[in-house]
């Protein structure tokens, strides 16, 4: 499977991509985690959105992505998430590898920070992340902070 990949600052979002973004993150986050939080949470605005289109022009993939000092000191990936249907296809690596290099295309290259969801730990690890500190609770799910240097 080929994915379309486009990165974009808040602004330049279309009403269609700004809504399928927010839909995804709401199907997978809030529906299938059954994690009752505040996705939209004032961040979006200061993101770039990194996605991922299908052959048939659905969202299948999508991050957002921050320069150092918005939501960690470094550079950082958020809202990691492959759509259910696009699952097994290997879109979870390909989606790490695009927000990475894109991370370096836009801010150069350099530390980056994310908050993983703990099972998620191994993936992470076989991209250069390593654990950073004790795990916490975030909306109820186990998350550990992980740097890449």
């Amino acid at each position: 499977m080929t994915l379309t990949w486009t990165t974009k600052p808040f602004d330049a979002l279309t009403l269609s991509e700004l809504y399928a973004l927010l839909q995804l993150r709401s199907e997978v986050f809030v529906v299938e985690q059954t994690c009752a939080f505040q996705d939209i949470d004032g961040q979006d605005q200061a993101a770039y959105h990194l996605l991922g289109h299908s052959e048939t022009g659905e969202l299948a993939a999508y991050t957002r992505l921050f320069g150092a000092g918005i939501s960690y000191p470094e550079a950082s990936i958020g809202r990691v998430v492959v759509s259910p249907k696009y699952r097994r296809y290997g879109l979870g690596r390909e989606l790490l590898h695009e927000s990475i290099g894109a991370i370096e295309a836009l801010f150069g290259a350099q530390p980056i920070q994310i908050g993983a969801q703990l099972y998620l730990k191994g993936f992470y690890e076989s991209f250069g992340f390593q654990q950073q500190g004790e795990g916490y609770l975030e909306d109820g799910i186990p998350h550990i902070h992980m740097i890449r240097a």
